[in-house]
């Protein structure tokens, strides 16, 4: 199993809400991570999304549809 680099925190702390401050910080949070991590990070969250559908009853079953 390959060894993962320990990844330096991000956060952000404003007095104030700042929308260019935030989305600057977006994209250089963004821009320091490789492909295969912004997809692994962009996967997990949709399972977290999916899990949250489900326990919640909005998500349907998966159905077969017949046609005539």
């Amino acid at each position: 199993m390959p060894r993962r680099k320990k990844q330096k925190l991000w956060v952000l702390k404003l007095k104030r809400p700042d929308e260019k401050k935030e989305l600057q910080f977006e994209l250089d949070f963004q821009s320091s991570l490789t492909t295969q991590q912004r997809f692994e990070m962009m996967f997990r969250q949709s399972n977290i999304i999916k899990e949250i559908l489900i326990r919640n009853g909005y998500r349907k079953p998966f159905e077969i549809i017949k046609r005539k």
